[in-house]
C-alpha cells in the first residue's frame, strides 16, 4: 500500500478522536441520539481544526442503524455499505472547482433522488465560499426547502464571503484554532503510535509551526520525521523549519532593543548576504520579540515557550534588560513592515529601513517611543546621571584626575551673565548653553533663589590678573522655587519645573504641559479642552501631586477646570440673573 501522510493517517474517525471542538461535537451527538437532524449545516473556521472529519463522521453517523455515542457503529451493514467509495449517499463535492451555475444545477437534480443504502443523502460542499453569485442562487431555494431525506454541510473557510440568504438557511457551528497544549499531546500520541523518538522541545516547537491547526502540524511533522531516523531534537525542527540560528537572531533583537543601530544593522547585512530569505528573518525577529514579552509579562513564561534551558535565559536576559514600551514600539514598527513586505520591489531594504528605524528611538516621534524614552531618562537620573548640554546625559566620572595645570591668563575671555552663577533644579551643571526648561518657561530662567528674566546682551568679563586653578563642582542647593505673583506665565513655568522634581512620572508631566494657567484673584486656574487629559488629573494620586507642586512654589489656592464647562456658581448666578429680569432675553455664550 502507498504511504498515507500523517494526516491522512490520523484523521478522526468518530466524534471522540476530535480534538476540542467540544461545543461542535456535544450538539451533534445530542441530535442524533435524539433525530433531530437538521436539513443544513455551515462549518466555519480555519484551517486544520477538522471541519471535513466531522462532516464525513456526522455523515455516515445519521445513516448508522445503532450510533455509538453520536458516531458511526462501523459494523452494520449500512456503514460497510457507505464505506465504498462507489455509494453515492454520500457525496464530497469542492466547490473551488465545481463553482458554476452548470454544477449547482445539476446538484439539484441529484438532490430528489431517495438514497441507495443510507436513510439519508448527504452532500459535503467544501469551500463553499468559492461559489458564483449565480451558484449561489441556484442553490438557494433547494437549500430552504429540500427533500426529507437529503443533508446539505457546507465548509468554509471564509464565511463573509457567503451571502446572507445562504446564512440564514443554516445552523452555523464556529471552529476555534486548537490549543498549542492539545496540539502537542496529539503529536506525542501520533509519533508514539509510529514508534518516532522525540524531545519535548522538539513538540513544542512543530505544534508552535502549526499555529492551531492539526492538519498544519502533523504536515511540519512529517517532513520532520523524514529528516533524522533517530531522536527528533528542537535543532532538527530549526532546520527543517528554516529558521535561523537563534543565538544570531538573539543578537540582532539585542542589538535593537538597546538602541545600537550600528551593531544592528551589521547584524542584519551579514544574515542578508548570506542568502536568508528577508520574510524568514522578519518572521524569526518578530518570533524573538514575542518571546521577550512573554518572558518579561508571563510568570510561567518558560513553560509557555518551552525553550531549551539556555534558550530561554538568553530571552530572559534581554527581556529583563528592555522597557516594556520600548519593546512594544519595536514590535510594531515590525508587525507594519510585514505585510509591504509581500508588495515591495526592494524588500531587502525595506526590512533595513524598519531595523534602522526601530535601533533609532531618538528619531522616532511614537507616542508609546517617546514614553519609552523618558523612562530611560528617569532611571539614568535615579542612577545619578546629570543632564548637560541642552539634555544630553552622561554618566557621572568617578574616576581621580591628575591636577590640571592653572589656566593661563593669555586664555580668551569667559562670558558670563549679569547675574552670579547658580546652580539649577535637576542637579543641572553651571555654564549651559540653554537651560532644557527654556521651551517651557517662554526663555525665562528660574533660579533656586528665585526669578531672573534672559538677559538681552552678555557681558564679557574681565581678562584674569592670576592664574585661576579649577575648582571643583559644587552640591547643587535645593531650595523651593517660589512663582512670581500675578505673572501666569512665569507661575506656569515654575509649576512645570517643580511637577518634574516631584511627579518622577513622564506621562502625568506631559498631560501638566498640554494645560493653559491663568490668575483669577488669587487662584490660579488650569484649563484643558480635553476630557480625557481632565479625568486623568482629577484622579486622586495625580491631584496630589498637583497640590504638592502648587504648594511648593507658594500658590495658595489652585483649580483645575475643563474649558467649555461651568461651574455651580456660574450656574446659580445665571439662575439669580434669569429671575431677577425675566422679561429679558438672555443668551448665554
Amino acid at each position: 500500500m502507498a504511504y498515507l501522510a500523517l494526516y491522512r493517517m490520523f484523521r478522526p474517525t468518530t466524534l471522540n478522536d476530535v480534538v476540542r471542538q467540544e461545543h461542535i461535537v456535544t450538539v451533534l451527538k445530542n441530535q442524533i441520539d435524539s433525530g433531530r437532524v437538521g436539513h443544513a449545516y455551515l462549518f466555519c473556521g480555519p484551517r486544520g481544526t477538522g471541519k471535513t472529519s466531522i462532516a464525513k463522521i456526522f455523515a455516515a453517523a445519521i445513516n448508522c442503524d445503532s450510533p455509538v455515542n453520536g458516531s458511526p457503529c462501523g459494523k452494520c451493514e449500512r456503514c460497510k455499505a457507505l464505506k465504498d467509495p462507489s455509494n453515492l449517499d454520500i457525496s464530497e463535492i469542492d466547490a473551488a472547482s465545481n463553482n458554476g451555475v452548470d454544477e449547482m444545477r445539476d446538484l439539484r437534480e441529484k438532490v430528489q433522488y431517495p438514497p441507495v443504502a443510507g436513510k439519508y443523502k448527504v452532500f459535503i460542499i467544501d469551500e463553499v465560499h468559492m461559489l458564483s453569485p449565480g451558484a449561489f442562487n441556484a442553490l438557494l431555494k433547494t437549500l430552504e426547502e429540500p427533500p426529507t431525506h437529503a443533508v446539505f454541510i457546507l465548509a468554509t473557510t471564509e464565511s463573509q464571503k457567503i451571502p446572507a440568504t445562504i446564512l440564514s438557511r443554516c445552523m452555523r457551528f464556529d471552529f476555534k484554532l486548537i490549543p498549542q497544549a492539545d496540539l502537542e499531546a496529539r503529536l506525542r500520541f501520533v509519533f508514539d503510535e509510529i514508534g518516532k523518538k522525540y524531545d519535548d522541545e522538539a513538540i513544542s516547537a512543530i505544534a508552535r509551526a502549526g499555529a492551531g491547526s492539526v492538519r498544519d502540524m502533523l504536515s511540519v511533522a512529517d517532513t520532520c520525521v523524514s529528516y533524522t531516523s533517530g531522536k527528533l531534537t528542537y535543532a532538527d525542527v530549526t532546520a527543517v523549519l528554516g529558521n535561523a540560528d537563534f543565538s544570531a537572531v538573539a543578537g540582532l533583537g539585542k542589538a535593537i532593543l538597546e538602541g545600537d543601530s550600528g551593531t544592528a544593522f551589521e547584524r542584519a547585512e551579514a544574515f542578508l548576504s548570506a542568502g536568508k530569505s528577508v520574510g524568514m528573518l522578519l518572521k524569526d525577529l518578530m518570533n524573538f520579540f514575542n518571546a521577550c514579552t512573554v518572558a518579561k509579562t508571563c510568570r510561567d513564561g518558560k513553560s509557555i515557550l518551552a525553550f531549551p534551558d539556555d534558550m530561554y535565559a538568553e530571552v530572559a536576559a534581554v527581556a529583563k534588560a528592555t522597557d516594556g514600551h520600548r519593546l512594544l514600539r519595536v514590535t510594531e514598527i515590525f508587525a507594519a513592515v510585514e505585510p509591504d513586505l509581500k508588495y515591495s520591489a526592494s524588500p531587502r531594504i525595506l526590512f533595513e529601513t524598519a531595523v534602522l528605524k526601530a535601533a533609532m528611538p531618538q528619531a522616532d516621534y511614537d507616542f508609546e517611543s517617546l514614553i519609552a524614552r523618558i523612562a530611560a531618562l528617569e532611571k539614568k537620573l535615579e542612577k545619578g546621571v546629570v543632564l548637560q548640554n541642552a539634555g544630553g546625559m552622561v554618566e557621572p566620572k568617578t574616576e581621580t584626575k591628575p591636577e590640571s595645570k592653572p589656566i593661563p591668563t593669555e586664555e580668551k575671555p569667559v562670558k558670563k551673565t549679569e547675574e552670579t552663577e547658580e546652580y539649577f533644579d535637576m542637579d543641572i551643571p553651571p555654564k549651559m548653553d540653554a537651560p532644557p526648561d527654556e521651551a517651557l518657561t517662554g526663555g525665562n530662567v528660574y533660579f533656586d533663589q528665585g526669578f531672573v528674566p534672559k538677559p538681552e546682551k552678555e557681558a564679557e568679563a574681565p581678562k584674569a590678573e592670576t592664574p585661576v586653578a579649577p575648582v571643583a563642582p559644587v552640591a547643587p542647593v535645593r531650595t523651593a522655587h517660589v512663582a512670581p505673583k500675578g505673572d501666569a506665565r512665569s507661575t506656569f513655568g515654575t509649576f512645570l519645573r517643580t511637577m518634574r522634581k516631584i511627579a518622577r512620572n513622564g506621562v502625568l508631566l506631559t498631560l501638566c504641559m498640554d494645560l493653559d494657567g491663568e490668575y483669577e484673584g488669587d487662584t490660579f486656574v488650569l484649563y484643558t479642552a480635553s476630557d480625557t487629559i481632565y479625568r486623568s488629573l482629577t484622579k486622586p494620586e495625580h491631584s496630589a501631586l498637583i497640590a504638592q507642586a502648587f504648594e511648593e512654589i507658594g500658590v495658595a489656592e489652585h483649580e483645575l477646570r475643563l474649558r467649555g464647562k461651568k461651574t455651580d456658581d456660574f450656574q446659580k448666578n445665571l439662575s439669580a440673573i434669569k429671575e431677577t429680569f425675566g422679561g429679558v432675553k438672555i443668551d448665554v455664550k
